[in-house]
């Protein structure tokens, strides 16, 4: 795996509509822009991007959660993604984000009995992507459904990849939508 870059971002709200949170409300991704093996030509077997995706994720998380300055056990939401550069195939993302990608990101915040919830995309350098974020053990959990956007201005390049992972803690600043009942 060959890693040109790593990019992380946190944002912790402390008030949102004039109205202070009163709490800890912190969101945190990181992404590596990486080189896609498979970028140019067709291969029938991904495995090697399955294997990338695992190999990635963990350091991902760790460096996400580093970012986000709390113990794994506080992670209450999680999401991922990839932008994949022009050469490659949106299929190339999928198999990054799939098979392998989630053992590793729940290894290292200590669980999450949730799929964790993705986008992918094929774009050129300065693409953006929305990183859907939900609850990493109840996904009808609606305080914690948000989002955070990627853009890195010089990737993915035409054989590269951009691929993220956004954990939250908090939920969203002034929650307040329920479930009818």
């Amino acid at each position: 795996m060959e890693i040109r870059t790593f990019v992380t971002t946190c944002e912790e709200t402390l008030a949102e509509a004039g109205q202070p949170v009163g709490r800890t409300v912190r969101k945190a991704v990181c992404s590596a822009v990486v080189t896609n093996p498979l970028a140019g030509s067709y291969v029938a077997d991904l495995g090697e991007l399955e294997l990338l995706g695992a190999e990635i994720s963990g350091e991902l998380t760790e460096r996400a959660l580093a970012a986000l300055g709390v113990d794994a056990s506080e992670v209450s939401s999680y999401g991922k993604a990839a932008i994949v550069g022009t050469a490659g195939e949106l299929e190339h993302a999928a198999a990054v984000l799939h098979p392998r990608f989630g053992a590793p990101v729940r290894a290292a915040i200590g669980g999450g009995a949730e799929i964790i919830p993705s986008t992918k995309k094929v774009g050129a350098a300065g693409s953006s992507i929305t990183l859907p974020l939900l609850h990493k053990d109840d996904r009808w959990q609606f305080d914690q459904m948000d989002a955070m956007e990627v853009c890195i201005g010089d990737a993915p390049r035409r054989d590269e990849m951009v691929i993220s992972v956004a954990l939250g803690v908090g939920g969203r600043p002034l929650a307040r939508t329920r479930k009818p009942s």
